[in-house]
């Protein structure tokens, strides 16, 4: 099903063969004057130059070859622009059209193409903190859109699991129980199956080796020299580090779960480690790897690069490889595995440098086709009510599980004290409250923009937040429930002008999926359904809905409201959260 953009252009650019004008400057937008008019078309006044005819007077020719049925308003208005207003009937026909196709007629852009989106950013032995809700929330909706547009969509979470991090454990586990078998260069038994440490143990085994090594040089070098020895398989240390995943998976996956945040693929840069030494050897062989103070790098300069553009270090002097060596296999993988037509991937913008390097040298080494989209979404921070950087109250790292919690805490509070719903729902409400505030606040806001969080704001009722769509939603399933059987109810012509605001508003659905796609920008999702909300909202409060006496009308009304309902829900999915029934 086309959407509406694309079907009124079709008109127009018809309406432009039939005047003998060529059909590409028929192209219609969205009015940006909608006090006038609710689509227009600036052709005319780009073809006056080539026809060399008065714009106006190509817009008046235009206009009598379309079709008025189609057509509320057709207006061609100085220096050249055409005016547009829907008629009911053609909002009538497309709004059933989408409330009766699968999907509502969205275009599966993406049919028979495969997408990885790589998000999360998680590392192993470490607990989530802030930083790590961005890219978990912003790539899960942006898979969800994809999946949602005919793609294969395959989110990995691509674990930090086989870095230093690892081999600092090790080195301050080893320097505390040095008699573990872990570190017998002589033991050959059985490695034992449980862990010897909890993942309380783990949380605090990790910043301690980390702040010891900027003060200790010899234990820095004992953890370096681990890292490089569980690359090259120390069995005591691969077998710590099995440990040291079955772990924190656990408690990875607790917390990604509790955001309703899930990935199909579980992958890390230790599942790249197989891939490497190939890779090495054949970039060695075509010249692409060379050998610079010590290490092996790639030179990715350009002639036409007007800064600085350094090498991608492959394997630093001691042996070790670094996150380029495994994100550079990672593709190795991912077109042998996966055969993607796109990956996407999702972090802080301040790894812009690195990921331009690797998509570079995956370019220039043949590792991924030309066909193949590499895209690397640099996402803002997420800082405090003042605008600094969000800390705890002793000026740490707030933990990510502490941030669910308090926004969890807050609306529980509220869900209690305005007796929102039974005992026995509190918590599942809470839950999905709690969630559409903390996402919704945060994929309202450009990606690549830095914004503020304000736990008070998110969880507002009023205003462009994540509760007032669902309040919305809540409050249209409400009247649904007290209407009856709806769902095969038709669309009718809009019986008011809020009703015509809404249908139009409706239709915009298509259109903003595909925009959202193309820039990787759920804001645009976010900033739809404020509209559509908006517009709901409107309709209620300026119509009679379940007082109307006219059944017939009645019935056209709960069928619009429904479809706009349907609309609001199948966005709040593509963005990560779900509504209650009651609010």
């Amino acid at each position: 099903m086309s959407n509406i953009l694309d079907l009124i252009t079709e008109k127009v650019q018809r309406a432009f063969a039939d005047a003998g004008f060529d059909p590409s400057y028929g192209r219609v937008t969205v009015s940006n004057r909608p006090d006038l008019c609710e689509y227009q078309c600036n052709g005319a006044l780009a073809a006056a130059k080539q026809y060399h005819c008065a714009p106006l007077s190509i817009a008046q020719a235009v206009a009598e070859k379309l079709d008025a049925a189609d057509f509320e308003m057709i207006q061609a208005a100085a220096p050249g622009f055409l005016n547009l207003k829907l008629s009911g009937t053609f909002l009538q026909a497309y709004l059933q059209g989408m409330r009766t196709a699968p999907d509502f007629g969205v275009e599966k852009i993406g049919a028979g193409k495969t997408v990885v989106v790589d998000y999360g950013g998680a590392n192993v032995a470490k607990p989530l903190h802030i930083g790590h809700l961005r890219p978990a929330i912003i790539g899960e909706a942006l898979k969800r859109l994809h999946a949602y547009l005919g793609y294969k969509a395959i989110g990995d979470v691509h674990l930090g699991d086989w870095g230093l991090q690892m081999g600092l454990i090790i080195a301050e586990l080893s320097s505390r129980q040095p008699e573990l078998c872990y570190f017998d260069p002589d033991y050959t038994g059985e490695y034992p199956s449980e862990p010897p440490f909890t993942l309380a143990d783990l949380e605090e085994l990790y910043p301690t080796a980390s702040a010891r090594k900027k003060v200790d040089p010899a234990f820095a070098e004992q953890a370096h020299q681990a890292t490089a020895a569980l690359q090259q398989g120390h069995p005591g240390y691969r077998a710590l580090w099995q440990h040291i995943m079955n772990v924190s998976l656990a408690d990875l996956h607790r917390v990604y779960d509790a955001l309703d945040v899930h990935f199909e693929a579980w992958l890390g840069e230790s599942d790249a480690e197989p891939y490497i030494p190939a890779m090495i050897a054949d970039l060695k062989d075509r010249g692409f790897a060379v050998e610079s103070e010590g290490a092996l790098v790639f030179p990715v300069a350009e002639d036409t690069d007007k800064k600085e553009m350094p090498p991608c270090i492959l394997v630093k002097s001691d042996g070790a490889s670094i996150y380029a060596t495994t994100d550079l296999a990672t593709l190795v993988q991912r077109m042998q595995d996966n055969h993607p037509d796109k990956i996407l991937y999702v972090t802080d913008k301040r790894q812009a440098l690195h990921f331009e390097q690797i998509f570079r040298a995956a370019r220039k080494s043949g590792i991924v086709p030309p066909e193949t989209q590499l895209e690397h979404l640099g996402h803002g921070t997420m800082n405090g009510k003042d605008g600094k950087p969000f800390k705890t109250r002793d000026g740490g790292v707030l933990r990510l599980e502490t941030l669910i919690t308090e926004m969890t805490d807050f609306v529980r509070a509220k869900v209690v004290e305005n007796r929102i719903v039974e005992d026995d729902q509190v918590e599942d409400t809470t839950h999905k409250i709690a969630l559409a505030a903390l996402k919704y606040g945060d994929l309202s806001n450009q990606p690549t923009k830095d914004y503020n969080f304000d736990l008070e704001r998110f969880a507002a009722f009023e205003g462009n937040t994540g509760l007032y769509i669902l309040y919305t939603i809540v409050r249209v399933k409400s009247i649904l429930s007290r209407y009856g059987a709806w769902a095969h109810l038709p669309i009718q012509p809009p019986a008011n002008a809020c009703a015509k605001d809404l249908m139009i508003a409706i239709t915009g659905f298509s259109p903003t999926l595909q925009s959202a796609l193309k820039s990787s920008a759920p804001n645009l999702i976010c900033a739809y359904i404020y509209e559509l909300a908006g517009c709901v909202n409107k309709f209620y409060h300026e119509t009679r809905i379940l007082t109307e006496e006219d059944k017939d009308l009645q019935a056209g009304y709960i069928a619009l409201i429904g479809l706009a309902k349907d609309i609001l829900e199948q966005c709040i999915y593509i963005l990560g959260f779900s509504a209650p029934d009651k609010m």
